[in-house]
């Protein structure tokens, strides 16, 4: 066989690796490195939990979420959280569906509400910005509009700051999935079960690499101003807090309920922002690649996301490609046997993902399918997001994407 023919082989075994490596070896080298940390790990310092209770402020951005509203207010107020510590900030800026007016009429029974509003729509994160020159409170909690929160999340998310080494906590996001409900929410459920697990993995190895927007929060003294076009304010700001030598903790115990996106199409409006913001993370956190001196930070950083978002879309091409190429350079019977089992396995699992996409209109739950479906979806998405992150046409302000009812 052709020196050719071992360096595409080499090149694919070694795409094989990264793409293995990024949807399941790094949770296994993650899971193994937790394992020995706690069998090499000496007597920690105890946490005073018994410290008073901190104020905290819950920032609610709210752009037209009139339909919200009431539910997320009971929701604020019905917290096991000393009522006269906790402070509700309801950020409704360039809403045009009667959000303020609704909170205006509010405020007459709930004293700490404030409310941020205006004719001009600023987008998410300069609403933020301007909402943290008024939080006066020692910690900020962020949360969604169309979110429910369990009712100790807040209690459960102050706790955490006891440690002072702690300078964000992010709560855990879930998908309210029915039954009958289509493959994308489906996937969109497993997914973040999975990424669940891993955050579980990161926090107990080092720190958490990026928050869930529904619900997080951080020491209001650490938060720093974001760039008004940023797409992914919560992975922006706990990234910066990590890279500031804080951890940002995991707290499964606070969670947040959301529905999955509306249809497909609406989930992949969603995804591709979020892979276009990935890119743009990436640009404006290079310096924390630096495994000299962010040491663990880097490596979850690059194992979690980088390869995620920046590398691995870009392998799964790259590796039909390759077997295809591979195919015309090898004359060995057993070579070209096994080259085409792997080129056959690679068709099947697309023609099961392509029959997945088919189905969804059907409202199909058949794991089958929808697993492969939401993989190569998921990749396709990071592709697109490329493309627009590369056309530079990019803007905080942004339709979000409709949620099943």
């Amino acid at each position: 066989m052709t020196s050719s023919y071992y360096y595409t082989s080499l090149i694919f075994f070694f795409l094989t690796f990264l793409v293995f490596y990024t949807y399941l070896g790094y949770g296994i080298v993650a899971w193994l490195l937790v394992k020995a940390k706690h069998w090499l790990r000496t007597p920690s310092t105890s946490i005073n939990q018994s410290a008073k209770v901190p104020d905290v402020t819950i920032v609610v951005p709210a752009y037209n979420e009139l339909a919200y509203l009431a539910d997320k207010l009971q929701n604020c107020l019905s917290q096991d959280y000393p009522a006269k510590s906790l402070h509700l900030l309801f950020v409704v800026e360039g809403s045009t569906d009667g959000s303020a007016d609704y909170l205006e009429q509010r405020k007459a029974d709930v004293p700490n509400l404030t409310i941020i509003s205006g004719t001009r729509r600023l987008g998410k994160v300069a609403a933020m910005n301007q909402a943290m020159l008024q939080v006066k409170t020692p910690i900020t909690i962020f949360t969604d509009a169309n979110t429910e929160l369990n009712l100790e999340a807040i209690s459960r998310l102050a706790n955490r700051f006891a440690n002072p080494n702690v300078g964000a906590v992010t709560g855990e996001k879930r998908i309210r999935v029915h039954g009958e409900e289509s493959a994308a929410g489906s996937g969109e459920g497993l997914y973040w079960r999975y990424e669940s697990f891993l955050k579980k993995l990161d926090a107990q190895l080092h720190t958490i690499v990026g928050a869930a927007g529904e619900l997080f929060a951080i020491r209001t003294e650490l938060y720093e101003p974001v760039e008004p076009d940023t797409l992914l304010d919560d992975f922006m700001i706990s990234l910066r807090i990590a890279g500031r030598g804080y951890r940002v903790e995991y707290a499964p115990d606070a969670y947040a309920f959301e529905r999955p996106s509306h249809s497909v199409s609406e989930e992949m409006k969603r995804k591709v922002r979020i892979a276009t913001g990935g890119f743009q993370a990436i640009r404006r956190l290079a310096h924390l690649l630096n495994f000299f001196k962010y040491g663990w930070l880097s490596f979850q950083y690059i194992s979690h996301r980088v390869l995620r978002w920046a590398v691995t879309p870009f392998c799964l091409p790259l590796l039909f490609l390759l077997n295809c190429i591979i195919l015309t350079q090898t004359t060995n019977l057993s070579a070209t046997n096994f080259w085409w089992c792997i080129l056959s396995l690679q068709l099947i699992f697309y023609v099961a993902a392509y029959i997945g996409y088919t189905l969804e209109n059907r409202q199909t739950r058949w794991k089958l399918t929808f697993v492969p479906f939401y993989f190569v979806f998921m990749n396709w998405c990071v592709l697109v997001g490329f493309a627009q992150f590369q056309t530079g046409n990019i803007s905080g302000v942004w339709e979000k994407s409709r949620r099943a009812a």
